[in-house]
């Protein structure tokens, strides 16, 4: 009786083991592997933006100095007074 007690107890220790690692630790480890690459990848593509404008600036650079825009009047606003209440009288 206890080598059977003894077997389902190494069953059950083997199934629980088993789920613990397809159920929980592959997932997690597929996960984070996962997210790592996506933020390489995002790293990646920030970077080369990065570099194609400085690409982009040195070329305007070389090309000439660029004039500057005409600086516009600042919009000026009205005076319209005082502000007065309405109220609707029935």
């Amino acid at each position: 009786m206890g080598s059977l007690l003894r077997l389902l107890f190494c069953i059950l220790a083997i199934w629980f083991l088993y789920k613990l690692i397809f159920e929980f630790i592959v997932p997690v480890y597929r996960g984070t592997k996962q997210v790592r690459r996506q933020m390489r990848d995002m790293q990646d593509a920030m970077r080369q933006q990065f570099e194609q404008q400085q690409r982009q600036q040195q070329q305007q650079q070389q090309a000439g100095p660029q004039v500057p825009p005409q600086a516009q009047e600042p919009v000026r606003k009205r005076d319209e007074g005082d502000y007065i209440d309405f109220e609707e009288i029935k």
